[in-house]
Formats: structure tokens, C-alpha cells, sequence
């Protein structure tokens, strides 16, 4: 604040400069001297302003807006993104290899199950399987022939012609033979299957969805020459943290919807069965798989959904994060007490969206803090609630 003592070097100055003078005016008799340090004085005024300061109205009130410390419970719903597919599909194959010699269907064909597909051709199918036949009838008659010359030699046996010695190794040939029989009994069994496996069936009701081989082309074993993919079922699966599968079970229906991302308007929610939960992470990345059945009627095959996993936790305090403020001390809000506002410090344990979780013992639910007006508060002063 400026005051008048700063002048009075600058009206010593003029004072000096005149003090020889005595004349005064004529129409008041003051000294020129007096009439020149008050000039002095108002031209110094005129450069140095006096600055009055007014006392702080300490009774005024301070608007503000106020907010609820709240105990909340986190129930909220996660989305992770995923893409239906159908829950019945296969990539067929033959389990021989051979030339592709027909096929019967075509791409968005319909099919039924035991529908031939497929066949191919292997020269070496029908010549094995002769074989085997061949060799099992042999034995079976080989067979026949021991077991009547084993009756035959029990009866002398019995009559006390021939020794047991001789008995004895005739019931061995006719129990190697059985053996035999049944070994060569497989081995058509196991031939006749590998002939039929040159025959591809369609194993359920569905619709062709690529073929991967043409006819003349050859199909090595086990290679994929067919989809084939059935509409009445669709599933989806998305893949979620560990933490997340504790609160799932097989059997549990959750919410899904359309996404918006796949071009049409998001729809009404719809009904999700939990099929499959993994117990196992898949890669690197520590997500767990988990399929869901969705309803056919509303979503098409390969349409982008979202799938919602229910997220709850333990009931924590919860205030906005706009009334939280940072400071040298730390973390702080003014929390409202008979009209006045007192500074408290809190510690945050985690942020949820736009409110911050804060360590139970420093306030109480249903505190009242101030998140709107922080900026022109100070410890201790009067507030007026606004709406």
C-alpha cells in the first residue's frame, strides 16, 4: 500500500529549492512556499496512486454445487466384441488317398445327413479287400475241417486207439485256427471300412459352404476337400480375463447385441447361453474362451455381435472425480458441515469412469462435498448450495 511518507522525499527537494523565498500572495498572504509544496504534493499524486484496501466480507456467501459420498456395489456389464458363427460345422476328409473321381453337390447345396459328398478312386481299395475276404473264407473252411478231425479223434480216443499226446495237439490246431479266424475277420472288417471311406458322407443336415477339391484332382489322407456348416445352431465365442470366469457357469444366460460396427442399427438385447468356459489361457495373452449359444432368428451367420460378462465387486465409496483436488499435502475434497466447508484429505484407490473410489475412514456415505465452485474455496468458508 502506498502512503503518503513515500512523497515527502520528493516535497523535501522543492522545499529546499525555495526556502529563500518569503514573498506571499496578495490575495490570501500565504507563503508561495506553502502554495508551491502543495502543487508539489498534487503532481505527486497525480504519478502515485493511493491504493485503498477494502476489508474481506468474510459473511458472504459462496456458491457452489454439492455432491453425495455414495457406497456403491460395481455391477456393471463389460462388452467384448465377437462374430457369430454356426456351432455345427466340419472340414471333411477322406481318410484314404486317392483320385477325386466324382462329386455330387455343389456350393450353398443343401444336404442331408448320409448324403454322398464325394468319391474318389484308389486302385488298391477293392483288391484288398478281395484279399482279406479271400483269406478269411480259406480259414473258416480250414477251420471247419479241424474241428471234425478233433471230434473224430476223440472218439478213438476214447476207445483207447490213440494216445492223449495226439488229442492234445489237434484241439492246439483247432484253437489256432479260431485265432486265426478272427484275426482275418478284422482285417475284412478294417478293409471294408477303407472302401467305404472312399465314399464321403455329409454327417449332418446343413448347407455346403466351399469345396476345396475338384474332380481328377488327387486328395492325399486326412486332407480337406469339403466345408460344410449347419444354420439351426449359432454360436459365438469371445475370450476374457481369469478374474471375469469365477462369476460365469455353464448354463448361464447373458445379454448380446448387435453390434455397431457390423452397419446395422443396434437392436433390443438378446438372450445368450453359456455353452463352453475354458480352464485354460490360450497363448500369451491370459484370456480364457468362453462360447456362447445365440438365438438363430435374430442374428445371421458371421454378423458382428457384442457379448456382455457381468462385472461386481465388494461395496466401495465412491464420490465425483471432480471434487477431488490435488495439492502439496496430496489428495483433498471440502466436505460441507453447518454451512461451512472444511478440507479433507482422502486417498484414492482406483478410478471408475468419471468417479474415483476412495479408502473408507476419511468420510462417510452420504457426506455432503463440494465437486462444482472448488476453485473460490478456502478452509472455513460460508457456501450457498445451488441446485
Amino acid at each position: 500500500m502506498r502512503t503518503i511518507s513515500k512523497w515527502v522525499p520528493k516535497a523535501s527537494r522543492l522545499l529546499k529549492a525555495f526556502s529563500r523565498f518569503r514573498v506571499t500572495t496578495r490575495k490570501t498572504g500565504l507563503p508561495i512556499l506553502t502554495l508551491v509544496l502543495a502543487t508539489a504534493l498534487a503532481a505527486c499524486s497525480e504519478q502515485e496512486e493511493l491504493v485503498v484496501v477494502e476489508p474481506v466480507n468474510t459473511s458472504r456467501a459462496i456458491p457452489v454445487r454439492m455432491a453425495s459420498v455414495e457406497m456403491r456395489s460395481d455391477d456393471e456389464l463389460l462388452r467384448f466384441a465377437t462374430t457369430s458363427r454356426v456351432r455345427q460345422r466340419a472340414l471333411l476328409t477322406f481318410q484314404v488317398g486317392g483320385v477325386i473321381q466324382e462329386r455330387a453337390v455343389g456350393i450353398g447345396d443343401q444336404i442331408s445327413a448320409g448324403q454322398t459328398l464325394m468319391s474318389l478312386y484308389s486302385p488298391s481299395l477293392q483288391p484288398s479287400a478281395d484279399a482279406a475276404q479271400f483269406r478269411l473264407e480259406q480259414l473258416q473252411s480250414n477251420n471247419i475241417q479241424a474241428d471234425r478231425e478233433l471230434e473224430r479223434l476223440e472218439t478213438l480216443y476214447d476207445r483207447g486207439v490213440i494216445p492223449l499226446q495226439e488229442l492234445e495237439q489237434q484241439a492246439a490246431r483247432v484253437d489256432s485256427l479260431v485265432a486265426a479266424v478272427s484275426n482275418a475277420r478284422a482285417t475284412v472288417e478294417q478293409a471294408a471300412s477303407l472302401l467305404r471311406e472312399a465314399q464321403l458322407l455329409a454327417p449332418f443336415d446343413g448347407t455346403v459352404e466351399q469345396i476345396l477339391v475338384e474332380p481328377g484332382e488327387f486328395a492325399a489322407p486326412g486332407q480337406p476337400v469339403i466345408r460344410i456348416a449347419s444354420a439351426e445352431q449359432l454360436e459365438a465365442e469371445i475370450r476374457i480375463p481369469a478374474h471375469l470366469t469365477v462369476l460365469l457357469s455353464t448354463g448361464q444366460v447373458l445379454t448380446a447385441w448387435r453390434s455397431l460396427s457390423s452397419g446395422s442399427d443396434e437392436g433390443a438385447a438378446m438372450a445368450a447361453t453359456i455353452l463352453e468356459i475354458s480352464q485354460s489361457s490360450t497363448g500369451e495373452n491370459s484370456l480364457y474362451p468362453v462360447v456362447v449359444s445365440l438365438p438363430e432368428q435374430q442374428v445371421r451367420t458371421g454378423e458382428a455381435i457384442e457379448i456382455g460378462i457381468p462385472r461386481r465387486s465388494e461395496p466401495t465409496l465412491v464420490i465425483p472425480m471432480s471434487a477431488v483436488m490435488r495439492s502439496a499435502q496430496g489428495l483433498s475434497v471440502f466436505q460441507s458441515i453447518n454451512g461451512r466447508v472444511k478440507r479433507v484429505s482422502i486417498e484414492v484407490e482406483q478410478l471408475q469412469g468419471e468417479f474415483a473410489v476412495i479408502k473408507p475412514g476419511s468420510l462417510q456415505p452420504g457426506a455432503q462435498i463440494v465437486y462444482a465452485g472448488i476453485t473460490r474455496l478456502a478452509d472455513g468458508d460460508i457456501i450457498e448450495v445451488l441446485p
